[in-house]
């Protein structure tokens, strides 16, 4: 296990605290969960942004209205 020192706002500090007291485990331990909520939301293998390139655009054939009615059909409440 690695032992590191990470600083909080005070706000975020109080509400770990908080969590920490009220479901009876340690700091660190909530630390350690909400890391391991995070890397779970970002697994491994994304596509940095700066290799990322707009795919080819493909032919979808004619538009179903007229380009006329565009603005029209965009402000159509349903």
């Amino acid at each position: 296990m690695v032992k590191t020192q990470v600083q909080f706002p005070d706000h975020l500090y109080k509400e770990a605290k908080r969590i920490s007291a009220e479901y009876e485990m340690s700091f660190a331990e909530v630390v350690r969960r909400g890391v391991e909520a995070v890397t779970k939301a970002y697994p491994p293998g994304r596509i940095p942004a700066g290799t990322w390139t707009l795919p080819d655009a493909s032919d979808m054939g004619e538009p179903l209205l007229p380009e006329s009615e565009w603005d029209m059909a965009s402000r159509d409440e349903a």
